[in-house]
């Protein structure tokens, strides 16, 4: 039985989170809170396997009550938002930073012509991550961690300074818009190569993603658009339910093919193409996120020439497409988030200013 509180100021909506939740004899509602600050103290008392946060609640928001939550008593957090506009998913992605596992929008009602495929696909999500451990390096996804001054004892791969990457290839599912961030964020202007990323969303938040990275990051950050030419110090998002690949003449293109390994966009998909274009200068990244999704386009990459950098367990939300990688022998730098972006660095060519 996974126990769950619901955190919502919304009557109707928590209604209706309730009543999912009473459909399905694997999960119990054991609270229901309608702010912050009782999300906080019920999450304290009752112990619960997840919490379902919205971020707009009166006395104490979301996000505040995520940072209480994640430093107090860890516990998955996924946050549900109602609406999608560009504030709401900023705020959203900030909850993600501060510890929340993923953003879900609110499944429609029941006289929705989708509602069993919507409620399933959110009972199935809230089911998996019910089971995530979350400890305490969570505050440490918020409060950005310094990196080590010296190289990491499991960075495992070969002197950067015999390779130099002409793209970046960035693969991330649960907890990786925080992660992504962490890694944007540390990158100068000047970054002197095009950056390709596959991030899996759940549906409406991509836009809101994009435009939140791109306030925040000295780079220009969009969702990918068919027939866009890769530019350096531009960062690429595979647009919602397409997959996105690079050609030989260096354009971008958004394809309907079927989904791999249950995703589209997927992340072999892309490592792949980068691979087959760039070869030996290609350079793939995977980041926090559940499953294997990935790991057949890095073996590609690596049989190419090109280099693997994998997140570490201890600053993984989710230490899965990272495993499955470092379990298959493809990953030749496993680093904590913080080192990412001056591992890139290197790999380009250029000087860490940490």
């Amino acid at each position: 039985m996974i126990r769950v509180l619901i955190a919502e100021d919304s009557c109707t909506t928590r209604a209706l989170l309730v009543e999912l939740f009473a459909s399905d004899p694997d999960f119990q509602v054991v609270g229901e809170a309608g702010d912050g600050r009782e999300a906080v103290e019920m999450t304290r008392s009752l112990r619960p396997d997840i919490v379902t946060m919205d971020v707009r609640m009166p006395r104490m928001d979301g996000l505040e009550a995520t940072r209480h939550i994640m430093v107090e008593t860890p516990t998955p957090i996924v946050v549900v938002s109602a609406t999608l506009g560009t504030d709401d998913v900023a705020a959203s992605m900030r909850a993600i930073r501060a510890g929340a596992l993923t953003a879900l929008s609110k499944p429609p009602g029941p006289s929705a012509p989708d509602f069993e495929a919507a409620r399933a696909k959110f009972l199935g999500t809230i089911r998996a991550l019910a089971n995530v451990k979350v400890v305490g390096h969570r505050l440490r996804h918020y409060v950005r961690s310094q990196p080590s001054p010296r190289p990491s004892s499991s960075d495992v791969g070969h002197d950067t300074r015999a390779y130099r990457a002409g793209v970046i290839a960035i693969a991330a599912s649960t907890g990786g818009p925080g992660a992504l961030r962490n890694v944007l964020d540390a990158l100068p202007y000047d970054f002197p190569a095009p950056i390709l990323v596959v991030q899996h969303l759940s549906p409406g938040f991509l836009d809101g993603f994009a435009t939140w990275l791109d306030g925040t990051s000295r780079l220009r950050v969009k969702v990918a658009c068919e027939g866009d030419r890769v530019v350096r110090g531009h960062v690429y998002i595979a647009p919602e339910d397409r997959h996105m690949v690079v050609t030989q003449s260096g354009t971008l293109r958004a394809l309907c093919d079927p989904a791999v390994d249950g995703f589209r966009p997927s992340a072999s998909v892309l490592f792949e193409s980068v691979a087959n274009v760039y070869g030996r200068s290609a350079c793939g990244v995977i980041l926090t996120g559940m499953g294997r999704d990935g790991v057949q386009g890095l073996r590609r990459l690596r049989e190419l020439g090109g280099r693997i950098i994998a997140q570490d367990e201890q600053t993984c939300s989710v230490f899965g497409m990272p495993a499955a990688a470092i379990d298959e022998g493809l990953a030749d730098f496993v680093l904590p988030i913080s080192l990412v972006a001056g591992k890139l660095m290197a790999m380009v060519g250029q000087e860490s200013s940490e």
